[in-house]
């Protein structure tokens, strides 16, 4: 798996790829359907097992058939508001849109209830009827005219607005909008001492770049309690947090730990891939020296038998009334995130393929948004950020900056202030906002675990007098003599 350039999971039936997530190496699209295609093919003799276990059991496979919406129904609820539901479809800002659909809906149910007071069916068929009919014709616009419900086609993106470094305290941060969805991205850069400890259930690891994803109920207009994480939060964050980690240095030459915190404000579809696109922005306005930056895009499908339409940028209505959401991370060169719900079986190679190559163009455009803001890593990173300074030292020299049950290294704590990590190689990490203090520290360890040098001079301090001389300690823990010879000895001073 270390060698590896992809770690994808696929499940699937026999006809079809149900679900996808996963991560890669910045891979070109067509070796992401390959493994994809390679992947389904290999889940065939695991379904074919599961047949024969189901045969040998003697149990006949259980059939479900969902209830069929009533034609007679639909067909009333079109007669009277066809064409204020077109109208209503149409409307691009997604809460006019919310307001007017329910406001037809409600004028629809609440006339053909009048006019047939002794029909039989209920007010809760005829909301089924109606929102039937607004799924059909949601799919129709799109299949049959190419027009989206906010007047896009099928591989327009939605307009794009990037800020950076907008609030002026933290380490950095990016506002990035898409259309209706508005994404607050704060990145946080900390200490070995900032990294989060992950118990496995076979191992144990420890990790340096944190993404955490909040999804508060305001940004899609409700209220409700605050909990903690949900399948939503946990899942968006792991997914953004697969695509970007593979852009950051090592850590040796970036010893930091790195917490991106994306709150959503506005949502209408795509968050995860704002957030994204939001966190790449933050990283390169924090200083993070990111090897490139990163961007998601949101791909949907309308199938109908064999007619389909691949969408790009998908909104919320498209993705509960569609038939897959298909996120894709990546930079120029490849793909480094994906991750595919299907509602529907018939998703071919040349579909994967397709919806792909789509994404890679709306990827590239909306990177080329984003640089518009920041293209490259700023020099420095916020004043107000820890800096780590790295210093090496012997191996053999790691005891004498511990001291014993770690006095000295508490005592330089002490006096400067500072954080200090000891690695086993021989690194130290000194980290401070405070120059001055983060210097000192360095002069303590660096007094600590030096030699002393031939023909070199030392301010030290007596620590005993002799007769013959006294004993001066020149770096921490090593003394030296001061001799008084013969030719050095007063002639007023008596006999050694």
């Amino acid at each position: 798996m270390n060698a590896s350039d992809m770690d994808i999971i696929v499940v699937g039936t026999e006809d079809a790829i149900v679900m996808v997530e996963g991560g890669a190496n910045f891979v070109p699209e067509k070796a992401v359907v390959d493994a994809l295609v390679f992947g389904h093919e290999s889940l065939q003799p695991l379904i074919k097992m599961q047949h024969e276990l189901r045969e040998k059991a003697g149990e006949p496979k259980v059939e479900f058939e969902p209830p069929a919406p009533r034609t007679d129904l639909v067909d009333l609820v079109a007669s009277v508001c066809m064409n204020d539901l077109k109208k209503a479809l149409t409307t691009k800002v997604k809460a006019e849109r919310y307001d007017t659909l329910r406001s037809v809906k409600k004028a629809t149910v609440e006339k053909i209830l009048a006019d047939n007071p002794e029909a039989e069916y209920a007010e809760k068929d005829l909301t089924k009827a109606y929102e039937e009919l607004k799924y059909r014709e949601m799919r129709s616009m799109i299949l049959d005219q190419g027009v989206r419900v906010d007047g896009r086609g099928s591989k327009d993106i939605r307009n794009i607005s990037c800020e950076v470094g907008i609030l002026p305290r933290p380490h950095g941060s990016a506002l990035f909008t898409r259309g209706e969805t508005q994404a607050m991205v704060i990145v946080t850069l900390g200490t070995r001492y900032d990294e989060q400890k992950i118990e496995g259930l076979n191992e144990e690891e420890w990790r340096r770049f944190l993404l955490h994803y909040n999804f508060p109920p305001f940004s899609v207009g409700e209220t409700k309690f605050l909990r903690g994480p949900g399948r939503r939060e946990i899942g968006h964050g792991a997914l953004a947090r697969r695509g970007l980690e593979g852009v950051l240095p090592d850590q040796e030459s970036f010893p930091y730990t790195v917490r991106i915190v994306s709150d959503i404000l506005e949502s209408n579809g795509s968050s995860s891939m704002a957030t994204v696109c939001g966190s790449s922005l933050a990283m390169m306005q924090a200083g993070i020296p990111v090897s490139r930056a990163v961007g998601g895009i949101a791909m949907g499908l309308i199938k109908e038998g064999d007619k389909y339409a691949v969408l790009s940028d998908i909104l919320g209505d498209e993705d509960h009334l569609g038939d897959m959401d298909f996120k894709v991370v990546g930079g120029e060169e490849g793909v480094s995130a994906i991750q595919m719900d299907n509602k529907v079986g018939g998703i071919t190679g040349e579909i994967l393929t397709e919806a792909l190559e789509q994404a890679r163009v709306g990827r590239i455009h909306i990177l080329g948004e984003m640089n518009k803001a920041i293209a490259k890593p700023v020099e420095e990173i916020s004043k107000y950020a820890p800096r780590i300074i790295t210093i090496r030292i012997p191996v053999d020299r790691i005891k004498d900056v511990i001291g014993p049950g770690g006095k000295i290294i508490r005592s330089i704590v002490e006096q400067t202030g500072v954080k200090i990590d000891v690695e086993d190689d021989g690194r130290v990490l000194i980290a401070s906002a405070d120059m001055e203090a983060a210097d000192e520290a360095v002069r303590l360890v660096r007094r600590y675990t030096q030699d002393v040098e031939v023909g070199k001079f030392y301010m030290g301090r007596v620590v005993k007098i002799t007769d013959f001389g006294c004993f001066v300690e020149v770096l921490p823990g090593q003394e030296g003599l001061v001799h008084i010879s013969p030719a050095r000895r007063s002639p007023h001073q008596g006999r050694p």
